[in-house]
């Protein structure tokens, strides 16, 4: 589904991307571990269209789109979340979403799509709360159901489960199942470990905007480079 091959970005002479390869095949879960600073969030900026690639090239679903604009690629079937919810805090839950379904998608039908993706987020029930009174988590869940709203192929997330308590990360892993079971491929930014592994069917490290591993969740988390530089693991002990 996702091809990225050689993406390169930089910001004078600091390399954020380096070189980053990964295919990405339908319907998998792909996490993506790395410290703060490895260059993670910027390379959803890449896939997303947000920021363009100084070298490299994206396909996606065999159409390369490497200097498509964002709004085109979240049509195509891209979209994303952030790391930190911004919802118009004026604006209902439904409101919020209606705005993705109005503008994210290429077809009619908006208001019952985002009716949809409220339901399957698990916020139906605060469809008429204003978003700036909803709690962390619900803030979370509406930040997916926008994304879900765009009816997308390809979902981004970009540390979902940041800042919740386990029980709330137990309720948000079992809304991405759902997700996940209607069809829908993601690769997913997480600090979170053991979320992640819970669900990902396969892991990529990146540190300094290199991949440095990219395998099996257990294959990689044993990896003495990742347990060294993502870990802060001495490897000769």
């Amino acid at each position: 589904m996702l091809q990225l091959d050689s993406l390169t970005k930089r910001y004078g002479a600091l390399v954020v991307t380096d070189e980053v390869s990964l295919d990405v095949a339908k319907g998998e879960i792909v996490g993506i571990l790395g410290p703060n600073g490895a260059g993670k969030t910027t390379l959803f900026h890449l896939i997303a269209g947000t920021t363009r690639p100084d070298s490299g090239r994206i396909v996606f679903n065999g159409q390369d789109v490497t200097r498509e604009g964002a709004s085109l690629r979240c049509r195509a079937g891209i979209s994303r979340s952030f790391q930190v919810p911004h919802p118009f805090a004026g604006m209902s839950a439904f409101e919020n979403v209606l705005v993705g379904a109005t503008f994210g998608r290429a077809k009619s039908g908006a208001a019952d799509y985002a009716l949809r993706a409220l339901e399957l987020s698990g916020l139906s029930r605060k469809a008429n709360t204003l978003a700036g009174a909803l709690t962390l988590l619900d803030r979370k869940r509406l930040e997916l159901a926008r994304a879900l709203a765009t009816e997308p192929k390809l979902l981004l997330l970009d540390e979902i489960a940041g800042g919740l308590t386990e029980s709330e990360c137990h309720e948000l892993l079992d809304v991405l199942r759902k997700v996940h079971a209607e069809g829908v491929t993601m690769v997913w930014i997480e600090h979170v470990v053991h979320a992640l592994l819970s669900v990902a069917d396969r892991l990529v490290v990146v540190n300094f905007g290199r991949k440095i591993a990219d395998g099996a969740p257990k294959e990689v988390m044993d990896s003495r480079e990742v347990r060294s530089i993502y870990l802060g693991e001495d490897v000769l002990v």
